[in-house]
């Protein structure tokens, strides 16, 4: 029987992914009560970053050690990915050794070629292409605060990147309504923007993207691996800041987010990230617990009852 891998939102069906989506809020109701859960006695998580990380590492290492397993922390410097060694040849190894592998890395394809030579789940940390495991934080934090996302208006402002292809995908496994505000020349992947027609609107106008919106987001305007663009892409991005003018257009309830690091006052205005609309913090803690449902559905075949 092959594995379930999650190298995308479309890795889930609309009902599975909501079904993660609840389940992680009740492990974050378990863990805030105090309730040992820990199913996973001596299963194992292979991490692979070739890219840097702060909440992705943690928030792996954390929950499967909260799950009762234990992570392995590998990087091309100290493994022999580093010296050349084909990717499939270490995706069989390594699939004979863990239960887990989670990859974070630059070019989506070598998630998908890893996954296609795994016997084990694997999951996208992060690459040039998308970042799901965000989006169910993103998600499961609205959910939270606003409730259902069917149907609401989410404004993204910024860059066309490896976020904003994410919540392309998510539009269309959720239903909701994505404006996008996005310099030109920066656009996200031609074949989501057509996958999600109907449900997306491509504008230059940040205000006009904001407007009546429900959720407004954004990432930093130089992703990993584009810092040498920075000079540039601080002058292309000028008028795409989430400042308070831009959360005014918005909905009085609409709530902010960022995946973080984050930089103030380049893609988003101090007061707004530490204003009282923004959710961030939450977010960032929610990459916890939506990875914690999301390795349980992996490994057991479903997601768990809700607690």
């Amino acid at each position: 029987m092959k594995p379930r891998h999650f190298l995308s939102l479309f890795d889930l069906t609309p009902a599975e992914l909501q079904q993660v989506l609840r389940r992680a809020s009740a492990l974050k109701a378990l863990y805030r009560r105090g309730e040992r859960y820990a199913p996973f006695p001596g299963k194992v998580l292979a991490m692979i970053f070739e890219k840097a990380s702060t909440r992705t590492r943690v928030s792996f290492e954390a929950g499967m050690a909260q799950l009762g397993g234990s992570a392995i922390f590998l990087s091309p410097h100290d493994t022999q990915l580093g010296r050349g060694e084909p990717i499939e040849d270490t995706a069989r190894v390594l699939s004979g050794m863990v239960d887990l592998v989670m990859i974070r890395t630059f070019e989506h394809a070598r998630v998908e070629r890893f996954a296609a030579h795994s016997t084990v789940p694997v999951i996208n940390g992060l690459t040039d292409y998308n970042h799901p495991c965000q989006l169910l934080a993103d998600l499961q934090t609205f959910i939270e605060h606003r409730g259902d996302i069917r149907g609401r208006t989410v404004a993204w402002i910024g860059d066309g990147n490896n976020m904003c292809n994410s919540y392309l995908k998510a539009a269309i496994q959720c239903d909701f309504q994505l404006r996008i505000a996005v310099a030109p020349g920066y656009e996200p992947n031609a074949e989501l923007l057509k996958q999600a027609a109907g449900r997306v609107i491509l504008l230059r106008d940040p205000l006009a993207a904001a407007r009546d919106a429900d959720l407004v987001a954004t990432d930093v305007w130089s992703s990993m691996g584009k810092e040498a663009q920075q000079q540039r892409r601080a002058r292309d991005f000028a008028g795409y800041r989430v400042t308070a003018e831009i959360m005014a257009q918005a909905k009085p309830d609409a709530i902010f987010l960022h995946c973080l690091p984050a930089h103030r006052g380049e893609e988003v205005g101090a007061e707004v990230i530490d204003g009282p609309q923004s959710r961030v913090w939450d977010e960032a803690e929610n990459r916890l617990h939506a990875q914690k449902a999301l390795m349980e559905f992996l490994l057991l075949g479903e997601a768990a009852p809700v607690a």
